[in-house]
């Protein structure tokens, strides 16, 4: 991984009725959503689950400001958190902007 790129990982609870349809949503995300994120600088981007809805996802980014600001400006993203965001309990704003950033306390290289 370069240097120049910020490892970010954060927090969101998925609604424990819906993880079965959250799952199934994630194994068929839109072609038009995964070029997006790509283009706008969403890379290595995982999310893991666990059994009781919290979601953790990771990904690298030259900046985390601009690769958020590079999908607000796009129509598919506001369709995706707008689809979104009923699966998220406590969600202040749209999953992509509300989730909680966790602070990295060690690393590995």
């Amino acid at each position: 991984m370069s240097a120049s790129l910020q490892r970010v990982c954060f927090q969101l609870q998925v609604r424990p009725d819906r993880l079965d349809e959250y799952r199934t949503r994630h194994r068929a995300v839109w072609p038009d959503m995964l070029a997006a994120l790509r283009s706008a600088g969403w890379h290595n981007y995982s999310l893991f689950l666990r059994p009781d809805g919290l979601l953790i996802g990771y990904f690298e980014t030259p900046s985390l400001e601009q690769a958020r600001a590079g999908m607000a400006r796009t129509d598919v993203n506001a369709r995706w958190q707008a689809e979104m965001a009923p699966f998220f309990v406590e969600l202040q704003g749209t999953p992509d902007q509300g989730f909680l950033q966790l602070e990295e306390v060690f690393h590995l290289e």
